[in-house]
Formats: structure tokens, sequence, C-alpha cells
């Protein structure tokens, strides 16, 4: 808990200086280049698989980190960045330009609502605005944002809204490591702590989450 605190302090120090860096992707360029992307995340980044993402008004500054480390985790051999056997050779050919533009047509575009159900709100609901004190587990809320929108400048991804297959997987690999690009390793810690029944009710709480 004390490295997430500290964490979050240090970042809340350098967000002026990151907000200096405008971000220059052009969403008309990345329009043109996301064909190969709709087969997987669908033509308005609304993923019809619920394996994949949805994409659409996710913030272009993480779009583009989560781009940037999948290409890394390919010419790493899974070192470095975040590696995935479709993703990582997605982002291969991808110039960082290509990467800019395609960030900032996906996340211009307006992500589907999604629906939670009514068992898991009570509980859902605590884990997610206050977490558990007594098993060290911080507040979803504290970086994703009350309503689970996230903040671009930090690059604290929109969770809520997102296909609740897509979240539980990626918090059991934070979980078992496989999924290592968090910031200090923040989300490995606390998904460390998260029992299967945590994810499972936290993955469908977001998926209606507004």
């Amino acid at each position: 808990m004390k490295k997430i605190a500290l964490t979050l302090t240090m970042l809340l120090g350098t967000l002026s200086a990151s907000n200096a860096t405008a971000f220059d992707g052009d969403a008309e360029a990345g329009k043109a280049k996301s064909a190969t992307c709709a087969a997987c995340h669908g033509p308005d980044g609304n993923a019809p698989v619920n394996m994949y993402p949805k994409i659409a008004g996710q913030h272009a500054d993480y779009i583009y980190k989560q781009l940037k480390e999948f290409k890394l985790g390919m010419t790493s051999g899974g070192s470095e960045g975040r590696m995935d056997p479709v993703m990582s050779g997605m982002a291969m050919p991808l110039s960082d330009q290509d990467m800019k533009d395609l960030a900032a047509y996906f996340s211009s575009l307006n992500m589907s609502a999604g629906t939670t159900p009514e068992d898991v709100v009570e509980v859902g609901k605590q884990l997610f605005k206050a977490g558990d004190a007594e098993r060290g587990i911080p507040s979803c809320a504290a970086c994703h944002g009350p309503r689970g929108n996230g903040t671009s400048l930090a690059k604290f991804p929109k969770i809520s809204f997102q296909h609740p297959e897509y979240i539980k997987s990626q918090l059991q690999k934070f979980r078992d490591g496989t999924r290592a690009n968090d910031l200090n390793g923040m989300m490995q810690d606390i998904a460390k702590k998260l029992t299967d029944k945590d994810i499972e009710i936290l993955s469908k709480y977001l998926g209606g989450l507004h």
C-alpha cells in the first residue's frame, strides 16, 4: 500500500510537466490506417468478441503507450514491454506516427455502454470505491476515477463499459505476472491480493459502470 501511495504522489508531481507535451496524432489519418484493427476491435472500436477490448473512447495516450509496448514485447523477445501473440505481431510494422494516428482515431469514437448484473453491484461498488483496507487493497477509483474513466495524463485507462471477460483476463495476467507493463508494478501488487471471486465481481461491476 505504501508503494502505491508513493507512486501516486510522485505521479502527481510530474503531471504538469507531462501536460506540456501535446499529443500529435491525426485522427483522419488513423481512420485510414484502421482497417486491419477492425477485424478484432470492430469498425467502430467496440470489439464484437468479448475476449478483445473495446478501444473506442479510450485515452489516446494510453492506446499509444500500449501499441509501443506491444512492439517492444516482440522486439525484446518478451523481456520488456507487453507481449501478446496477436497484438505484438500487429504492432511490429507500425511507425511511431502510425501508432499516434491510430490512437487519436480510436479515442475520438464512443465506447458502447455495458451492463452490470444486479447481484454484484453492492460488493463491486465497495471494492471499486473503497477497496479493502484489511487486505491492503486500495480503491480502484483512486486511479481510475469514480466513474472508471481513468486519466489521460497519468495513462490510467478508462475501464468502465469494458468487456467483463477482457477485464477479468487482464487482472489475472497482472496477478500471475504474465502482464507486467504497469507503472511501477502497481497493478501487479494489487492484483496479487485479489481472489478469483474479487476479480469476477469487479469485472462484471465495471462492465456497466457509468
